[in-house]
């Protein structure tokens, strides 16, 4: 049986074509409408509103707090401040990635870490023999995305939180009409935006107000498909898809470390010791062979392709989440895991594993492709993630 998120209520009567997915046993949209044009332009244009409730929320409390987490995930968890919220993925002993997710750190000694999987037990493995308090809040925490240039025009008029001076990857504690939320300056789309985190049984009373406010500013309620374009224009990695975690992984080959996915930059150089460092050193000293990176599809044979077969060529509106093989001349030299159509960039982009011989930005590969039930190749460029970055996200 599918749980329902503190939302649903509101989320429930706007799914207009059932298109439900399962999310960590959660029912949640896919999209609201028949197709998922409108909520990806809210995401890029104007102001979307994300229901990112499934995510998995642990909060940490105690003196040993700050230990327990440096010595688990990669970032140098000492060296966050208080109002800061880091990205950062955990590995194995192997120095193969078991999860990823971000760190708030609410106050001198309260963390709240979140992921895509389960990690409770994981990080009481982490806790032993420390004063650290760890609790399960995510059935009790609602979260919200709020996504797109106007999100901020919407939160001031509910919140009286200084957004102008909240730097990106910074939160404030504060409220929404009266009640009391955690905003974040985060999100998965690459673009300006929000997350709010709230007491469940809140929860609906914070999404009728920045709907009633964001009217006037074209907020719309947007689903998977939408954030799922976002995020690969962003060149953000989401676990089983773009890579396994480790303890799920059936053999060696299906794991990644951070320094394979791009996330090198995550592996703190100078912390004590933390599962995988020893792992993650040897590998900064002698790079892996594969690299995660963007590819762009070569327009004009992809439309041949379709041409030959008296075919317009087939763009995804959806983006997709199959392997598709990556070719040197003849010789496979990696997978794309995951790509769609950008309608902002006008381009079909796909992220991809390719050996590091091959994987400098502007080299020309092959993809698969199908056309009509037929396999081609279609000639693709690497490209330096992200494809999407606009100053406005940072700023």
């Amino acid at each position: 049986m599918l749980q329902t998120t503190p939302f649903h209520s509101r989320t429930a009567p706007l799914v207009r074509a059932a298109t439900w997915r399962r999310w960590a046993g959660y029912q949640v949209a896919s999209a609201y409408d028949p197709q998922v044009d409108r909520e990806y332009a809210a995401v890029r244009n104007a102001v979307a509103l994300i229901d990112v409730s499934p995510l998995y929320k642990y909060r940490m409390t105690g003196k040993d707090a700050t230990r327990v987490l440096d010595r688990t995930v990669t970032r140098d968890v000492a060296r966050c401040g208080v109002g800061q919220v880091l990205y950062t993925p955990w590995c194995d002993a192997a120095g193969k990635i078991v999860d990823d997710g971000t760190l708030h750190r609410l106050d001198e000694g309260t963390y709240r870490l979140t992921s895509a999987e389960p990690n409770l037990r994981w990080l009481h493995l982490s806790a032993a023999d420390l004063d650290v308090t760890i609790e399960d809040e995510s059935a009790r925490t609602a979260a919200l995305a709020l996504q797109g240039p106007l999100a901020r025009a919407v939160l001031e008029q509910v919140s009286p939180a200084d957004f102008a001076r909240l730097r990106y990857f910074r939160l404030v504690q504060t409220s929404v009409r009266g009640i009391p939320v955690t905003i974040s300056r985060t999100g998965y789309t690459g673009d300006l935006g929000y997350e709010l985190w709230i007491e469940a049984a809140r929860a609906i009373e914070v999404w009728d107000a920045l709907v009633e406010v964001g009217q006037a500013y074209g907020i719309t309620p947007a689903g998977i498909w939408a954030l799922d374009l976002a995020r690969i224009e962003a060149g953000l990695v989401m676990l089983g898809v773009d890579y396994h975690a480790s303890h799920r992984a059936m053999i060696e080959d299906q794991k990644s470390s951070p320094f394979e996915l791009n996330l090198g930059w995550t592996v703190a150089r100078t912390k004590g010791p933390f599962t995988g460092r020893d792992a993650l050193e040897a590998e900064r000293a002698r790079p892996g062979g594969w690299r995660f990176v963007g590819l762009d599809v070569e327009w004009e044979t992809f439309e041949r392709l379709h041409r030959d077969r008296g075919l317009a060529p087939a763009v995804p509106t959806v983006a997709w989440r199959t392997s598709a093989p990556v070719y040197h001349g003849r010789t496979q030299v990696g997978y794309a895991t995951s790509g769609c159509w950008s309608p902002l960039l006008k381009r079909y982009l796909a992220l991809a594993h390719v050996h590091a011989a091959h994987a400098a930005a502007g080299t020309r590969l092959r993809m698969e492709v199908t056309v009509e039930h037929v396999r081609r190749a279609t000639p693709v460029t690497i490209r330096a993630l992200p494809f999407f970055d606009p100053e406005r996200k940072r700023a």
